[in-house]
């Protein structure tokens, strides 16, 4: 019997995560990226000697990836090196900054210093999100593509877990009476794009997370893990064209057959897993009408996430003083998580978080010299910023708070390679949906079987992957849903595959 054929349009994380373990598992595997770099916003920036992540620099619950090397017979430390990070990261307000640690010990002693009388919460804590966390992630390997879901004792049991009717700041006025150090466990929020005024209670169980498992570097950035994924797919046999852009999907009634190349060739699937950002795809690989539930208009009623104003720098001085993560505060946190995720106006002054790899990994610049990557929440193209008209001042404005509120004394003097990505860039260069970077917003209206499903709902023979569909956007969240896609066209084909175990494997990667 010949192998199914699999064509994985986009190399990102979750696209390169689903050809890995679909190769492994038999099929004949083509993976189709328009761009030179793999890793979509997991790819590589790489100039004057320098290497930056595109996005993401937070590697938690590196387990899941672990457990996927491990089903294709591999020690993922084979391919990847990595640090684990103490402190977890430095969060600066005006006039005083806390820095935990992965060590419980240490930060329990670190909130009596900063704040005193909160260390008993932090206990409680870990304790009930604990328990938050090993009730809701079985549900978040779960497959929503049918209703049947919701019937399974998993959920049943999770169900009181979910936090209904609270937010992720409410929630954490259980454990916390000072609100600065609510903040300190609330920023994570970011990682969906989110306000943590709005964000669900169920998402405390992210900061429980960083603070259970750690947080990991990878040597050479996190960028690295694309390539590695990538290197495996081609042992397997897999196939990962570059450059190479979809122009569209063919269709045979409601059933995608292939996709339509830029260049016009196509090429015929047994299955296409769509790996593109979801609501650009949705807008540019489909003819017009053909969309039934996710037309242009549902698209526009959409929730979806802020958006980032980027800056990876060339810096001729190094900062071994500061650590590898810093998220500086604004002055008026809510005001300013207000405007970026309700009222879409920019911030006069923004938080920040500034990312000094070079302290940790020497690959990543010159000797005596650092690699600098900032990130700055601000509003998605929904708020109509002008990013021609706004985008110099703004980035001196940062750049300001950076060296004042930050600590990176003379940052600004010292810059000589910069690159700049704005919303505008994130939305028409990268492809990203309204230059919503984290994805479509995690509300409960748009999470589980209310996500775009992963055996897409649209078309047969089609499955998603990515931030896009559920569980959700980040890399461990991202991988999980290249398991369950992968595992679900296995099924639909009856073709093998892993399941993985009911509550999460927190085997270690070991350290170098």
């Amino acid at each position: 019997m010949p192998k199914k054929h699999v064509v994985i349009v986009g190399a990102g994380p979750g696209g390169l995560t689903s050809a890995m373990l679909l190769a492994h598992r038999g099929c004949r595997v083509t993976v189709l990226e328009r761009a030179a770099e793999l890793g979509g916003r997991n790819a590589p920036i790489r100039a004057a000697g320098y290497t930056f992540d595109t996005g993401p620099t937070f590697l938690m619950m590196s387990y899941i990836l672990k457990e996927m090397f491990q089903e294709t017979g591999r020690r993922i430390e084979d391919y990847l090196e990595f640090t684990s990070l103490d402190p977890l990261y430095r969060l600066k307000f005006d006039d005083l900054e806390f820095r935990p640690s992965p060590d419980r010990a240490k930060t329990r002693a670190e909130i009596s210093r900063v704040f005193p009388g909160n260390e008993a919460g932090f206990e409680r804590l870990m304790a009930t999100e604990g328990e938050r966390f090993e009730r809701l992630f079985p549900c978040l390997q779960k497959d929503y593509a049918s209703w049947k879901a919701y019937l399974d004792p998993i959920f049943f049991k999770a169900a009181p877990y979910l936090g209904l009717g609270r937010t992720l700041f409410e929630n954490l006025g259980r454990y916390f009476q000072d609100d600065r150090l609510k903040l300190c466990f609330t920023f994570q929020a970011k990682y969906l794009g989110m306000s943590p005024w709005t964000c669900p209670a169920l998402f405390t169980i992210l900061p429980f997370v960083e603070y259970d498992s750690g947080i990991l570097h990878v040597r050479g950035g996190l960028n690295r893990i694309s390539a590695a994924l990538a290197r495996v797919v081609e042992e397997e046999g897999g196939e990962i064209r570059r450059e190479t852009a979809v122009k569209r999907l063919v269709l045979n009634g409601r059933r995608i057959t292939g996709v339509e190349l830029e260049n016009g060739e196509r090429i015929e699937a047994d299955a296409v897993f769509l790996n593109a950002d979801f609501g650009h795809a949705m807008k540019t690989l489909l003819e017009p009408g053909i969309l039934r539930k996710y037309t242009p208009e549902r698209l526009r009623r959409m929730g979806v996430s802020c958006s980032t104003f980027m800056l990876y720098l060339g810096v001729k001085r190094t900062y071994p003083d500061l650590p590898h993560h810093s998220i500086l505060f604004a002055a008026d946190y809510r005001k300013n998580i207000t405007e970026v995720a309700e009222t879409l106006t920019l911030s006069a002054d923004p938080s920040i978080y500034v990312q000094n790899a070079s302290v940790t990994d020497d690959t990543l610049a010159p000797a005596g010299k650092s690699a600098i990557y900032i990130l700055v929440p601000v509003p998605n193209n929904r708020g109509h910023i002008d990013w021609q008209k706004e985008g110099d001042a703004f980035r001196d404005r940062v750049l300001e708070l950076a060296e004042r509120r930050g600590g990176y004394a003379g940052l600004r003097d010292g810059i000589e390679f910069e690159k700049r990505i704005t919303p505008a860039d994130w939305e028409h260069e990268y492809r990203v949906f309204e230059g919503a970077t984290f994805n479509l917003a995690h509300n409960f209206g748009q999470l589980l079987s209310f996500r775009p499903r992963n055996r897409f709902e649209e078309f047969d023979n089609c499955w998603l992957v990515g931030g896009g569909t559920h569980p959700g956007s980040g890399l461990p969240t991202i991988f999980e849903s290249a398991r369950i896609s992968s595992n679900n066209f296995c099924k639909a084909f009856g073709l093998p595959y892993s399941v993985p175990s009911s509550l999460p494997n927190k085997e270690r990667i070991d350290m170098a």
